[in-house]
């Protein structure tokens, strides 16, 4: 079967999904409101330390708000289409997943469609950062409106890269079945981090936020281009690649740990 046909059926199942939830619409609209207050929060706290002491080695308050940004909506992205990716460990231990195999369609696919989550509070409150802190930036002439495309294609690239390491982490859990402490290392912990600028801490920390867990790749290091002009465009095309390669090993970790999979049953 060709690829446009998954993905149409994939669209079919994640509106099938989305109807589901909104049959609750003010928790829709609850939930929504409380993540974007704790969210706008967070970031707040930051703001206020900032502004009252100036920028940090060199990064501005706009610079720290872009990054924060970015990455809030890259995680946006990866959230909303493939949130049970994140959740797998609720399918191993309660069976769920050998439902999902039963099902005439790939596996990932069937979990990725599975309580797709809208995230509203989490886009507009990092649509609104991102507006104010690349408009405070063009205001102050660092940057131009070119910047604006560039960014939208970091966002995608950059919840390429989060899906790509949440699928690498689930897949840890063929093996280990919990792994809800992994997932707060590669992701929660990583992610909250790889908001502020990498060069605030040690360099073991920097190699581990590019390489092991290359979360730097999502916001950091394309803002040295679109934010300060080092390097080039074709920095871009590199993350993209990069983007591509570590799909790519995740996709096979996860056909290869799905290989080793043992049902509830068995």
């Amino acid at each position: 079967m060709t690829m446009k046909y998954w993905l149409e059926l994939y669209a079919v199942l994640i509106r099938s999904s989305i109807r589901s939830r909104m049959q609750y619409r003010f928790n829709f609209a609850l939930g929504t409101l409380l993540a974007a207050i704790i969210q706008i929060a967070e970031f707040l706290m930051i703001a206020i330390i900032l502004n009252k002491f100036g920028a940090v080695k060199g990064w501005s308050l706009y610079e720290v708000g872009y990054l924060f940004a970015v990455m809030t909506l890259s995680k946006t992205l990866y959230r909303t289409f493939a949130s049970d990716v994140h959740h797998l460990e609720r399918y191993l231990t309660t069976g769920e997943l050998d439902q999902l195999l039963t099902r005439p369609v790939p596996i990932l696919l069937a979990l990725m469609s599975q309580n797709v989550r809208l995230m509203p509070g989490e886009l507009l409150q990092g649509g609104g950062i991102l507006y104010w802190s690349m408009h405070g930036l063009i205001a102050s002439g660092q940057i131009a409106w070119t910047a604006l495309p560039y960014t939208l294609v970091v966002i995608a690239i950059g919840a390429v890269i989060l899906f790509s390491i949440g699928l690498a982490t689930a897949t840890a859990g063929f093996w280990t079945t919990r792994i809800e402490e992994l997932q707060t290392l590669t992701e929660d912990a990583s992610q909250t981090a790889a908001r502020y600028p990498l060069v605030l801490y040690p360099a073991w920390l920097r190699s581990l936020l590019l390489v092991a867990i290359p979360v730097g790749f999502v916001n950091f290091v394309p803002s040295l281009f679109i934010l300060r002009g080092e390097y080039g465009p074709w920095l871009i095309c590199a993350i993209a690649l990069l983007a591509a390669l570590v799909l790519g090993l995740a996709m096979k970790f996860w056909k290869f740990g799905l290989s080793r999979y043992q049902s509830t049953g068995s």
